[in-house]
């Protein structure tokens, strides 16, 4: 145990220092100045948007759910989960690919004027996402492995956040702005490769079979302690942007008092109050609607402190017994509206901001790959190292660090932020948002090529008691 906890604060230190070395060398660098795009790029920008807001709405998710369900059909025969097929739709209905071939089609069906509405929209479907994928998790279970599900996500964090603020370096200077410091832009370039996607994750996990296995529930822990972490450290930068660094401890201490106040004060009484693992009745209306004002006030706890509203909602479905029938009349009635309609909001939101045509030429392209590879390295060699380290088989390493690259939606989220932070450019923005779709699309393909997750490695002992069993499609 002394071992392993003083490898782990070596880790920590050695991270924070080879950042403050980066960051000598990097804050003599200067960045571009700013483009006069804005960032809602130049499809949002362009054309004459319509006011009739709610029939734009409408209009924009049923286009987003109808190609993205045409495009998850397809991507299925081919091995990818359909959820990619969710976020290409979203991103291929906007300014990438209809905003170019047919640009006034493009501005009808997602305005400029329809962004704020739809962001509402997207928001509240990732909130109540992130509260079903809570309701599913066995603390029980999960604490078998807390050693490792400790080690392996915040190595998955320092190694390619020490690499992403290394790449900083180079991109500062070529795909920066002048509006920030180098300190920020390398803090924002650690957390985006830091990310990992916990509801793609439990997406691509449920398709595949494997979340009635124990490399399904490590993954899904170590992603979410992953997450927390880096939101945390997303906050962080955040406050460095605007030069508050009192606003740091407070969101720190305000974290832990939340988490505190969920586990030791309302987690007793909600299950005194409302959970009965062995109660044959299903729960009342009331009982539902109270739960439901649950969600949203722990959501808005965690947006008031600073981390992501996400998190409140998430840590709500994990103080529910997952096995209690609230917990499966929960899922019942919110898993199809919220993954089939209320989420793929988010996916249509994010293709309004998106530009690939932004990145042109031989020498962009280069840079996106090389993001994507270090992205990879920082993720995959990170959580394998760890994992080797807590014991764990190779086997197992393999398939953790495979999964844990996965960043899909998350990642989507912190781009956001840092767009509208003006840490990144739509350049670099559009380059991210490549590699999240890159690094979520290799996820399937590597389990497949490798074998992990096969009948064959789960009957060979990775398969055990299931942690987690996530009502996703």
């Amino acid at each position: 145990m002394l071992k392993a906890l003083v490898g782990y604060v070596t880790m920590l230190l050695g991270a924070i220092a080879l950042f403050l070395v980066v960051r000598s060398a990097g804050e003599a660098l200067t960045a571009p100045v700013p483009t006069l795009l804005a960032p809602e790029s130049a499809a949002t920008a362009g054309g004459t948007a319509s006011t009739d807001v709610v029939f734009h709405v409408l209009l924009a998710l049923a286009a987003v759910v109808l190609v993205g369900r045409l495009l998850g059909a397809v991507l299925r025969a081919f091995g990818q989960p359909p959820v990619i097929g969710e976020v290409l739709g979203g991103i291929l209905l906007g300014p990438s690919l209809l905003g170019r071939v047919a640009p006034e089609v493009s501005t009808y069906v997602l305005p400029a004027s329809v962004a704020p509405a739809l962001s509402v929209v997207a928001q509240l479907g990732v909130v109540l996402y992130m509260f079903l994928v809570g309701l599913e998790l066995n603390g029980d279970l999960l604490r078998r492995r807390a050693q490792a599900t400790v080690a392996i996500p915040h190595a998955s964090i320092v190694a390619p956040f020490v690499l992403g603020s290394l790449l900083a370096l180079y991109l500062y200077p070529r795909l920066g702005t002048s509006t920030v410091t180098f300190t920020t832009f390398a803090l924002f370039m650690g957390v985006a490769m830091s990310i990992t996607a916990f509801p793609v994750l439990a997406r691509i996990l449920s398709d595949r079979g494997m979340t009635k296995t124990e490399l399904g529930a490590s993954a899904l822990t170590c992603a979410a302690i992953d997450d927390v972490t880096a939101w945390c450290l997303l906050a962080f930068v955040v406050a460095v942007a605007k030069s508050d660094a009192r606003s740091v401890l407070s969101i720190l201490v305000l974290t832990v008092a939340f988490i505190a106040t969920m586990f030791l004060g309302l987690r007793p009484l909600l299950t005194k109050r409302l959970v009965r693992s062995d109660d044959p009745v299903a729960p009342t209306r009331e009982a539902l609607a109270l739960v439901l004002v649950g969600v949203l006030l722990s959501a808005l706890a965690t947006e008031l402190v600073g981390i992501h509203a996400i998190f409140g909602a998430f840590l709500f479905g994990v103080i529910i017994p997952h096995d209690s029938s609230l917990a499966r009349a929960l899922r019942d009635k919110l898993h199809d509206l919220v993954t089939i309609l209320l989420l793929p909001a988010y996916f249509a939101f994010t293709g309004m901001r998106t530009e690939i045509g932004l990145v042109s030429g031989a020498s962009d392209w280069l840079i996106c790959g090389l993001v994507i590879v270090v992205a990879t390295a920082g993720k995959f060699g990170g959580t394998l190292v760890a994992a080797r380290a807590t014991g764990l088989d190779w086997d197992h390493g393999i398939g953790l660090g495979i999964l844990m690259n996965t960043r899909g939606l998350m990642e989507l989220i912190v781009l956001n932020v840092g767009l509208d932070l003006g840490a990144i450019s739509p350049t670099l923005y559009a380059m991210l948002v490549i590699m999240a779709l890159a690094t979520t699309m290799a996820t399937s393909p590597l389990l497949s090529l490798l074998g992990v997750g096969s009948a064959n490695a789960l009957q060979s002992g990775l398969r055990r008691p299931a942690a987690v069993s996530v009502p996703l499609d």
